[in-house]
């Protein structure tokens, strides 16, 4: 059935410009995370966030096990084994935190928080891959820290939310995934890197998800596939976005999630953010997309003076 959407979508933008294409894939994708955050915060309210999280990894995993089964035994050779641990382990860690401060925190809250990864992936990368970043860059990402740090409205006391800061935590670790697989696409297989995650994270819940365990209802069971179908559908619509469009054009059509979650917030759980909220993932999503659009104009900038001097790769 899925196949079946998929290739009926695909057939509908054929032809549609690249970029077009892409960005309807993004929003497509944005959309499915939103539905996926607002599934976890609505079944997470009985059961713990490891029997979450382990289902939805064994969902995904049944859906992806065909893949891996054609790729075999590629699919499980790599060249930095302690690299796939590490990584499994920051995206364990990462998804607990991210997950957890879903479940805590106003939807709304809880996503504009996440999009402080794009400072996290900035630092990460001038300490891991040795990026020279420029002053402009520099100062999109302190602006977005202080955005960030207008989100967590720390009280009178000094003392900040904890589920505000395991949003945070969740951020810093979806970055430090991302510059990880960036490290590791340079040596393995992109089969390779989607199974160690599927297999690992779902081992490493195991244990909890059983100490933990709640029978669930069958609405609950319903809620914890849809859990894992979804999250496996946005994750290959951003995949096919990013592969029909460019990164640059479409990255920042992302911050349509905020968008999402406020309405999914407001009329599933009667939340709504706070301005505190708004106005410092308003400063992220600036800060990130000057940042953006600043890389795109250096490229262009750096294209057209290589061309003057006649170079050419």
């Amino acid at each position: 059935m899925l196949k079946r959407v998929e290739k009926k979508i695909v057939a509908m933008t054929v032809d549609l410009p690249s970029n077009t294409i892409g960005a309807l894939w993004v929003l497509l994708a944005a959309f499915g995370f939103s539905i996926m955050v607002a599934l976890i915060k609505f079944v997470g309210r009985d059961l713990s966030v490891f029997q979450i999280l382990f289902v939805r990894q064994a969902v995904m995993l049944a859906i992806v096990a065909p893949t891996i089964i054609r790729g075999l035994p590629t699919s499980l050779v790599t060249k930095r084994p302690g690299l796939q641990l590490a990584r499994v382990l920051i995206a364990a860690t990462a998804m607990l935190c991210g997950f957890t401060a879903v479940i805590e925190l106003p939807l709304a809250d809880a996503t504009a928080i996440s999009f402080s990864r794009t400072f996290f992936i900035t630092i990460f990368a001038i300490w891991f891959l040795n990026e020279i970043v420029g002053v402009h860059r520099w100062g999109a990402t302190i602006v977005g820290f202080l955005g960030v740090v207008l989100m967590l409205r720390p009280g009178a006391d000094g003392i900040v939310d904890p589920h505000a800061l395991l949003a945070i935590a969740g951020a810093a670790g979806a970055g430090m995934v991302m510059i990880v697989v960036r490290i590791l696409t340079r040596t393995d297989p992109p089969v390779t890197i989607l199974t160690y995650q599927a297999f690992g994270v779902g081992l490493i819940m195991l244990v909890p998800a059983v100490l933990t365990w709640q029978a669930p209802s069958l609405h609950q069971w319903l809620l914890l596939l849809l859990v894992g179908i979804v999250s496996w559908a946005a994750q290959l619509a951003n995949i096919k976005g990013y592969k029909a469009g460019e990164a640059t054009a479409i990255a920042s059509l992302d911050y349509t999630r905020l968008l999402y979650a406020t309405i999914l917030g407001a009329l599933v759980f009667g939340h709504w953010p706070s301005v505190e909220t708004l106005a410092g993932a308003t400063i992220i999503i600036a800060a990130s997309i000057y940042t953006v659009r600043r890389e795109i104009k250096r490229g262009r900038e750096l294209a057209r003076a290589a061309e003057g001097r006649g170079e050419s790769h």
